[in-house]
């Protein structure tokens, strides 16, 4: 049963939920503003770092350096989400992990519509191997867009040779930008945040006219064979609950090693809500602790 305090979440993003119609600039601000006050975990530390071309920021743990990596992508629909809206919850995850995160900018549309993300990402994945990070140390995370754009990073590593990394969770990922899974109208009354209308919004802007079954863009439809252990967390109340589903179906039947963790009446991405909801603390920990243990500090 979900704790009190996920009512009064809802409750105040109901209330909260805009009517007008504002711009891309004016949600990505908006994003960036409802983090703005909030600290980094304790113990940690922020530091901004030019990540081959792609901008980033480090986020160590004390005594960190040099050891476990994660390198972690926003989320935001492709169109909004940044460093500022994500580097608080982000940090704890760091701080569950004892790894070292990455957290970087990649190019949102609909100024850089699809591939660029996927680019992007790949380029900073190839810029910490030159570092000289260890793939057997490193992971990829991110949530929503950003845990479609970790898949479809994986995809692209994969296809292209490149030594993939030890492991990869997705957060509540989007990963059918066709929007075609069922819990699109299952989950709509359930659903706070999302919405298929909102989703399909911002699917326009990214593929910019490319084919949203393209396995780059909808990871849901692609081979999945031989990408590294997942863990996928996703709440029974989104309306991208079947994305994960039908995602893990596709990945176990492909062989790959999938833990997966449907987390009954969570929201889109509850752990931004780690200062209110204590399964978003629970959530961060989680994710955190299984990442440090496939990257070397088990």
């Amino acid at each position: 049963m979900a704790s009190p305090q996920l009512q009064t979440l809802i409750d105040i993003i109901r209330a909260r939920r805009r009517t007008d119609n504002p711009t891309i600039e004016q949600l990505r601000a908006g994003m960036d503003m409802m983090s703005a006050n909030l600290p980094l975990a304790e113990g940690i530390r922020a530091e901004p770092v030019d990540a081959g071309g792609v901008p980033g920021e480090w986020l160590d743990p004390e005594g960190a350096a040099d050891g476990p990596t994660i390198l972690l992508l926003h989320g935001g629909g492709y169109v909004i989400g940044s460093i500022a809206s994500h580097r608080s919850w982000v940090s704890r995850i760091t701080k569950a992990s004892g790894a070292r995160t990455l957290l970087i900018d990649y190019r949102l549309a609909p100024e850089h519509p699809f591939p660029a993300a996927v680019e992007d990402a790949t380029a900073v994945y190839r810029w910490l191997l030159a570092q000289g990070v260890d793939p057997t140390r490193l992971a990829i995370a991110g949530d929503s867009a950003g845990g479609g754009l970790t898949a479809a990073t994986l995809l692209a590593l994969r296809d292209a040779g490149d030594p993939l990394p030890a492991a990869a969770a997705l957060i509540s990922p989007w990963l059918d930008l066709g929007c075609a899974g069922e819990s699109m109208s299952s989950k709509a009354e359930a659903d706070p945040i999302l919405s298929q209308e909102l989703l399909q919004g911002w699917a326009a802007h990214y593929l910019s006219g490319a084919d949203a079954r393209a396995p780059l863009a909808s990871p849901v439809y692609a081979d999945l064979a031989g990408l590294p252990p997942l863990l996928v967390q996703v709440g029974t109340a989104e309306v991208l609950l079947d994305d994960s589903l039908r995602f893990v179906e596709r990945a176990r039947t492909a062989g790959v090693d999938v833990t997966m963790e449907p987390w009954d009446e969570m929201p889109h991405v509850w752990h931004m809500f780690y200062f209110i909801l204590p399964e978003g603390q629970q959530a961060i920990v989680r994710v955190g602790g299984w990442l440090g243990q496939r990257i070397g500090n088990g």
